[in-house]
């Protein structure tokens, strides 16, 4: 069902499976911890605007650091981050499981605990995204997206229900097993720095002076994005629809808390989901190199479009599961899409700059999510706070189709060459370079 005409076998990528596994291994620790913070917050306060409040501070947090974390992913050893991010991610996990056993995790230390997860999350995740360009090479980027989508949909349907069968026993138990795979992230980590071949150096009249101001090198990763009319345009209808269907989620997550549902019931939640996902993640080697991507991209809005319009009628969990479970199925594809593409178009030495900058004006709303959800149940209800979600989709649908430079976004085949049409002078430059100095690091049969 993969793409027979690549020349790179994605798996035989000799430190791919590695990279593959520390990646995964830290986003299953980060998906445990997601899943039990805001649950415990509801817990504790009783209160889902309390727990938006948590929720928000937590993603403004890493959208913030996420800015500094493009500029370290480009100036120092993207393995190394990726090493130092696990650490860190277990002495994390090893204080929130002392906290929880001596039941101090009030309001406040929630938000504090959130506040330094989501910190660590922002300056360290973009160095692992980035580190994927020196593992995997250009033609098989579009697999490796679509890998990582399978990826997050297996996370996410394991991930439910481990997190509220663990939950079911203690917060505890749940940062145990997160500190278990930030353990095995940080082995994977070690193991991919030692097989890293070291970079060619650069001739010294070809570098423009290091910037020591964080926010001058955070601002030539902006300039560089909102500069490639091919990708700027998606940015804000990323934003919107991620605002309408996230909240969506949060709604419908906080509403079933409230309504007395166990956190088991809202995992397996989460697993259907997942499962969803996963079935679409197979489906996306297939569509992304035959479909255009701007046609992955609207159909997939529409979807979830309609799905999310569907859920202020719909009560009953298998019914959620359902209409949720059919509006997220080409989300994979689009994923894989809209991310391969940006792999492939953005250059290495700007890669984790253009990536931060890409998730800061994407997700730049996403803060609003948590308090949309959490404040809306409170005095809107639940219905009323859907109909704002989906009102909020169908404007992210409406910007898509009258949006020229996505509707023309071409299937896999196309991108390189799509790319470089949008290239300014600089970025053929580093093209070239790059594309000389790339090694195919592949095992052959």
């Amino acid at each position: 069902m993969f793409s027979t005409h690549a020349t790179v076998r994605l798996w035989r990528v000799r430190r791919y499976p590695t990279w593959f596994v520390s990646d995964a291994s830290k986003e299953l620790a980060a998906s445990l911890l997601d899943f039990a913070v805001p649950l415990i917050a509801l817990m504790v306060t009783d209160s889902p605007a309390q727990a938006g409040i948590i929720g928000a501070v937590g993603v403004i947090t890493a959208l913030v650091f996420t800015l500094v974390g493009g500029v370290l992913a480009d100036r120092h050893r993207r393995t190394g981050l990726m090493l130092l991010g696990a650490l860190i991610g277990v002495a994390l996990a090893g204080s929130f499981a002392v906290l929880d056993a001596l039941s101090a995790l009030t309001f406040g230390v929630l938000l504090v605990l959130n506040v330094v997860i989501n910190a660590r999350d922002g300056l360290f995740d973009v160095a692992g995204e980035a580190a994927l360009k020196e593992v995997v090479p250009d033609e098989a980027m579009g697999r490796a997206q679509a890998a990582n989508q399978g990826r997050g949909a297996a996370i996410q349907l394991a991930g439910g229900p481990l997190g509220g069968a663990l939950l079911a026993v203690g917060g505890w138990l749940v940062a145990v097993v997160a500190g278990a795979a930030y353990l095995l992230s940080v082995v994977t980590a070690w193991m991919l720095g030692r097989t890293e071949r070291r970079a060619p150096e650069r001739d010294p009249s070809d570098q423009t002076p290091r910037r020591t101001n964080v926010l001058a090198e955070a601002r030539e990763g902006f300039a560089w994005l909102l500069s490639r009319v091919d990708l700027r345009g998606v940015l804000w209808v990323s934003m919107i629809v991620n605002l309408g269907f996230n909240s969506a989620m949060t709604t419908i997550i906080y509403s079933l808390q409230q309504s007395g549902h166990s956190p088991l019931v809202i995992g397996t939640l989460g697993s259907v989901l997942g499962a969803v996902m996963l079935t679409g993640a197979f489906a996306a080697p297939i569509l992304v190199p035959r479909i255009r991507g701007g046609v992955i991209v609207i159909g997939s809005l529409i979807m979830a479009t309609v799905g999310t319009a569907i859920l202020p009628a719909v009560h009953t969990v298998p019914g959620i599961m359902a209409i949720i479970g059919i509006s997220v199925f080409l989300i994979p594809a689009l994923n894989s899409a809209l991310m391969g593409y940006f792999m492939v178009a953005v250059p290495t030495e700007l890669l984790g700059r253009a990536n931060s900058a890409s998730r800061v004006l994407s997700m730049g709303a996403m803060p609003l999510a948590p308090l949309i959800a959490g404040f809306g149940l409170a005095f809107v209800g639940r219905t009323g706070t859907l109909v704002a979600c989906a009102t909020l989709t169908a404007l992210g649908v409406i910007l898509a189709l009258s949006n020229r430079a996505l509707r023309s976004l071409p299937a896999e085949s196309g991108w390189a060459a799509h790319a470089q049409s949008f290239a300014q002078p600089r970025d053929s430059e580093r093209s070239a370079e790059t594309s000389t100095t790339h090694p195919l690091d592949e095992k052959h049969t």
